[in-house]
């Protein structure tokens, strides 16, 4: 079951880099939601290779077919499929890693797990599986909105951004960032200064033969209390789940995350003041939204972590599949800072974890109170 995700609104995702095309199938979706097949597109134009000069070069459209589950653009009820297909596959360039375990790649482990592997851009374990996420995820936003709409409540905004490359960081005010504000910059770093730094150490990186890592930061605003499903299904803990199956992720954290480990009670605490409709509000945000596991109705913030791309153009020491030590050198297309394309998987991710738990909330306001 490694390939699903979600409980009621579930996911399987399929398809490989370099095979005929990537896809999923939605399950759980309810019918008669309204589906624009542009706001799918849209999302997967943000995560699609060869957008900018700071991506992969791999020049592939991206163009999602629904294969099922929507009929006169609204869902059946039955499962939702969707596919794109793989037009810029290069399978050939990945001959010479045949019997070569590439560094900090999936080669080995999947040959430990499986006893086999897909050498074509490591297959299931490459980046360009994530279409499905942003499809579905895409799919999961739509949702979002109705249901709220359908609650005369206001949508929840999901914004993500690029924090941190390397060692620069963003100074973001994330009560005002807009998604306009984060697609003006190919970097996807709504603050100038430091996409302009950025976009200078990516491009070095790049022409070092190397990569760089950093951070994606996410706002999630009128988020309404009560999602999550402790104990084991708390709502920061299927949040973590979901960043950190993304590829290249190292580290998650809600809130004020590990920088709590620095604080007291009496500063971490955040205080609830009055606020409207009877709710308590809160006067700081140290818990980023969640307490208990559940939201509170404060914005939910939090912050993933993602390694320099393993792919890198300079030569590496490694051993073969029989165990000898030799060196290899990487050629062809990588990103060579995955954040910029990284932030609409982040974006995916979390409107699925959280269409998910809304609709498990459901079964809570089944009876009056």
């Amino acid at each position: 079951m490694g390939n699903s995700f979600g409980q009621i609104f579930s996911i399987t995702s399929f398809g490989e880099s370099h095979g005929g095309g990537v896809g999923v199938v939605i399950d759980g979706c309810p019918a008669r939601l309204a589906v624009s097949l542009d706001k799918i597109q849209s999302e997967l134009a943000r995560r699609r290779p060869g957008q900018s000069r700071l991506t992969t070069q791999r020049d592939e459209a991206d163009v999602v077919e629904i294969l099922s589950g929507v009929n006169e653009g609204r869902t059946t009820g039955a499962p939702l499929a969707m596919l794109v297909r793989n037009a810029d596959a290069r399978p050939g360039a990945y001959d010479h890693l045949r019997d070569v375990y590439r560094p900090s790649h999936a080669d080995y482990t999947y040959d430990a797990k499986y006893g086999n592997r897909i050498i074509e851009g490591g297959g299931r374990s490459s980046a360009r599986e994530t279409i499905a996420r942003v499809a579905a995820g895409a799919v999961a936003a739509q949702l979002l909105t109705q249901l709220a709409t359908a609650k005369n409540l206001v949508p929840p905004e999901i914004v993500s951004w690029v924090d941190q490359v390397g060692s620069v960081r963003a100074h973001v005010d994330a009560d005002t960032v807009g998604r306009a504000d984060v697609e003006a910059d190919p970097t996807r770093c709504p603050d100038p200064s430091a996409a302009a730094e950025m976009t200078e150490r990516i491009e070095a990186a790049r022409k070092d033969g190397n990569s760089l890592g950093g951070a994606i930061r996410t706002v999630v605003r009128n988020v309404p209390a009560g999602l999550g499903e402790p104990v084991f299904d708390r709502l920061e803990a299927d949040l973590g789940k979901a960043m950190l199956s993304l590829p290249a992720t190292k580290g998650f954290e809600v809130g004020s995350g590990f920088s709590a480990i620095e604080m007291t009670g009496r500063e971490h605490n955040d205080p609830f003041i009055p606020g409207p409709n009877g709710a308590p509000n809160v006067a700081t945000n140290n818990s980023g939204g969640v307490q208990g596991g559940i939201s509170n109705g404060a914005d939910l913030w939090f912050r993933t972590a993602f390694k320099p791309t393993a792919t890198i153009n300079s030569e590496q020491d490694t051993v073969d599949t029989s165990g000898k030590a030799v060196s290899i050198a990487a050629t062809g297309r990588h990103d060579p800072c995955v954040l910029p394309r990284a932030v609409p998987m982040v974006d995916a991710m979390t409107a699925l974890v959280l269409v998910d738990h809304w609709l498990r909330q459901q079964r809570n306001e089944l009876l009056p109170g």
